[in-house]
């Protein structure tokens, strides 16, 4: 398989710990996965903080985890979201500013820098003319070795219009024509939480974006106030093999919960390894094998429409403390990961997950 496949933090709400995020290295390295990108929009240094200094503390942190992708084996990345920057003109004063984020980002040692500008005001004639500006200014001031952008409409999805406004007629294909050659472009599929991904839409978006899209799959991620109701645990659909000749790179954005995310995200490279004898049932108790034992296994699989079909609401108090029970005694296992499985799955149980509306409203 050509195309790199790797993981994007992109959430909304609480992140992981920086240990947890450390560990995850390894266990990406391990199994074939090639990089992960940390691209929160919950950090608002990366996002609508982006004008005001650099903290220390963070930018320790952020060089300690490159530092541990790069002993792990795996590239590490950085998205950054100056919010709403081409609003205003790109004069000498905004150029300054983001040239301290960009100078940051190089003394960390960002492999793949994400210049991520989704999930902004879009209705603006100038739109991509301003942000061509922009994301070709930094192609030349970073040291990354690749630059992916991630364009205010990023899917074919209506709801794009609904939230950030009327997209500028030929946005899109103006961005293929005049950004930079060298820069990717991130993309969701014909929904910002595609089912599945094919050929003849893969092939029809690299001719409109004048280059393959670098996937950003959102699945299994949970951020949202709705999403975080449940656990999407399971396998991987809908991403058969075939789909590696039309990407330039393939990004997985997973749960708030990481240990219960590995096991999806496995499935994925079985899916492209395996491709037309690929089984997904299989797959998922191969996965969760691996991450927890056998038994949980099992038992994580007679949940699986607990977790992904009623959800923490449908669940009554008598359920919720039943089936901490049934995870409780998993917690002392010394066995792969299971123990940070139960935990995540007790703690999710106790609401201890929950995204609230404002909470996502307000990053």
């Amino acid at each position: 398989m050509n195309t790199q496949v790797g993981v994007i933090e992109g959430f909304y709400g609480e992140p992981w710990s920086w240990d947890e995020r450390g560990g995850y290295a390894p266990f990406l390295k391990q199994h074939g996965f090639s990089f992960y990108i940390y691209a929160p929009k919950a950090d608002g240094y990366l996002r609508k903080k982006w004008r005001e200094p650099f903290p220390c503390g963070l930018e320790e942190k952020l060089s300690r985890l490159s530092t541990q992708c790069r002993v792990a084996g795996i590239e590490f990345g950085v998205g950054f979201s100056p919010y709403e920057i081409y609003l205003s003109p790109f004069n000498d004063e905004v150029k300054s500013l983001l040239q301290n984020r960009i100078d940051a980002f190089n003394r960390i040692g960002v492999d793949k820098f994400g210049l991520l500008m989704d999930d902004m005001k879009g209705d603006f004639p100038e739109l991509a003319k301003r942000q061509i500006e922009i994301v070709n200014w930094v192609a030349g001031r970073s040291t990354a070795k690749q630059l992916i952008f991630c364009p205010t409409y990023y899917s074919l999805d209506p709801v794009l219009e609904k939230l950030f406004g009327k997209k500028p007629e030929g946005y899109l294909e103006r961005l293929g024509k005049e950004l930079d050659p060298k820069v990717r472009l991130f993309w969701t599929g014909e929904l910002v939480c595609s089912k599945s991904y094919g050929v003849d839409h893969l092939r029809a978006t690299a001719e409109i974006l004048g280059r393959k899209p670098f996937l950003w799959d959102n699945y299994p991620v949970n951020d949202g106030p709705r999403m975080c109701k449940f656990l999407h645990l399971r396998p991987m659909t809908g991403r058969p093999s075939a789909i590696n000749e039309w990407l330039a790179g393939h990004s997985v954005n997973p749960m708030n919960q990481p240990t219960l995310s590995k096991i999806p995200l496995l499935t994925l490279k079985f899916s492209y390894e395996q491709g037309g004898s690929y089984r997904p049932e299989e797959a998922f108790l191969k996965a969760a094998e691996i991450v927890t034992c056998g038994e949980m296994a099992l038992q994580l699989e007679k949940n699986l429409p607990d977790f992904m079909d009623r959800g923490l609401d449908q669940l009554t108090d008598t359920e919720r403390a039943g089936m901490s029970a049934v995870y409780a005694p998993y917690l002392a296992s010394g066995v792969n990961w299971t123990a940070g499985a139960a935990r995540e799955i007790i703690d999710w149980l106790n609401g201890r997950y929950t995204v609230t509306k404002d909470l996502f409203l307000t990053q």
